[in-house]
């Protein structure tokens, strides 16, 4: 079996639901029920008898934003990657969502700009488009269906560990402290997670972590959808560094209940949509005409602003010592410059990662190092894309990769061949969708074409 990167993360992609999944555990604990908990808490269920999801909000049935991720009601896109993992871990999934009010954005009506050129079509993958509150409203209502997932509702205030290995989680509910017990725990507490201290409190290693400023700002508006006979979904309009120093870009995506998102987003200083008024004039004045066609609907929700200051990644697969039968997944890890995307995509590989490594009946008394060696190939492809492009923003300064300077060259003549040849969007689509790894793009016969694509752009310019 190959262990590139590239096909490892081809193997993780696997669109085809697991079989041979051993039962392993009694009881299997998530610490969070964001889109990466949930979707631990979906795979451990082929893999215990009793899964518990400790949920800080309880969000009951509603699809509303959760107090513990204020950025929910900013946009947030569900790429192809991600949706192919939900279809393999929820078969279904994206019909019943679209039933209940999730749009679909099919490449025909999907309108990508770079400065102000739209872009050829590329990939071919379908898309679904909603709020994050609704999207993770479906997965949680998917997950908590098992009849072997429980939620419970309580804050972890720790792990408890015996010897080498943890066997619970503190949860304090209502003001009183228990311990539930646990065969394996899975920490899906976000940027914020605590788990680092708590190892650290209890004698072991924590993980060193990475940071890249990023300092990006971004306003989202809601407006109404009804009969504005504006046939298009998923609109994307970006800036270079070079040609805008203030307006980063603008994202579009029809939501459920007849509304459009429409967000802007600025780096440092430069805060683009402080006011509706000002996002209003925005799409209108400066992006091409559908973005103010949009905008000119009623005003649904006025502009609420939210704060990224860096991308960061925690290297657990790094730690000499930690403890067995504990993992980590999503934002615990590594997230990422949301202005990307790649949030809720990645959170659903970080669950393929975590079905394979339990499909290899691991020997769970030692730590769950092939578990992290796995969701490192994921988090370094999502980091090198993201932090790619943020390097090549003036106000970040490092921390470069070794031969940064060939490496943007490289990748600047593929992004701007995309622009205009075809085949090559649909390869760099199917990177940024996270269906294909990075290193896909890196061949001479890409980079040699990338190249004459952009010579005869320049002589047709």
């Amino acid at each position: 079996m190959s262990t590139s990167p590239a096909a490892v993360f081809d193997r993780l992609s696997d669109p085809n639901p697991p079989t041979d999944t051993p039962v392993l555990f009694g009881t299997a604990i998530v610490i969070g029920s964001s889109v990466a908990g949930l979707l631990a808490a979906r795979v451990l269920a082929d893999h215990a008898e009793t899964v518990i999801v400790i949920e800080r909000d309880d969000p009951g049935t509603s699809s509303e934003p959760r107090a513990g991720a204020p950025q929910g009601n900013q946009i947030h896109v569900l790429l192809p990657g991600g949706l192919r993992q939900l279809e393999r871990w929820f078969p279904g999934f994206a019909e019943q969502a679209l039933a209940d009010g999730a749009r679909p954005a099919p490449a025909s009506i999907r309108h990508n700009y770079v400065d102000g050129v739209r872009k050829v079509s590329g990939s071919q993958a379908m898309m679904i488009t909603g709020s994050r509150p609704f999207q993770e409203a479906q997965m949680r209502r998917h997950t908590l269906a098992l009849p072997n997932v429980k939620a419970i509702i309580g804050r972890a205030t720790g792990v408890q560990f015996d010897g080498d290995a943890v066997t619970g989680v503190r949860v304090q509910t209502d003001g009183a402290e228990t311990v539930e017990r646990a065969d394996f725990v899975v920490d899906a507490m976000g940027r914020s997670s605590r788990l680092s201290e708590w190892l650290e409190q209890g004698g072991w290693q924590r993980p060193a972590i990475r940071r890249m400023t990023v300092d990006l700002n971004y306003a989202t508006a809601a407006f109404r959808r009804n009969g504005d006979g504006l046939d298009v979904n998923a609109l994307l309009a970006v800036r270079s560094p070079e040609l805008s120093a203030d307006v980063a870009g603008v994202a579009i995506s029809q939501i459920e209940r007849d509304r459009w998102l429409v967000m802007a987003g600025g780096y440092a200083q430069h805060r683009p949509g402080r006011t509706t008024e000002d996002l209003i004039t925005l799409c209108r004045t400066e992006f091409p005409p559908e973005f103010g066609q949009v905008v000119s609907n009623e005003v649904v929700e006025d502009v609420r602003t939210y704060r990224h200051a860096d991308s960061r990644r925690r290297d657990f697969h790094l730690l000499q010592r930690m403890p067995a039968r504990l993992v980590a997944v999503g934002d615990a890890v590594a997230s990422f410059n949301p202005i990307y995307g790649q949030g809720m995509s990645s959170a659903t590989l970080h669950a393929s990662c975590l079905s394979e490594f339990l499909r290899s009946r691991p020997d769970l008394s030692k730590p769950a190092r092939g578990f992290f060696e796995l969701q490192k190939v994921v988090v370094d492809a999502a980091w090198s894309i993201s932090t790619g492009a943020d390097l090549a923003l003036p106000h970040v300064d490092g921390p470069y990769p070794r031969f940064y300077k060939v490496l943007q060259w490289i990748n600047g003549q593929i992004t701007a061949a995309s622009v205009h040849d075809s085949d090559i969007c649909r390869r760099f689509d199917e990177v940024t969708f996270m269906l294909k790894h990075p290193s896909t793009l890196a061949s001479p016969a890409v980079l040699l074409r990338s190249i004459l694509v952009n010579l005869r752009a320049k002589k047709k310019a």
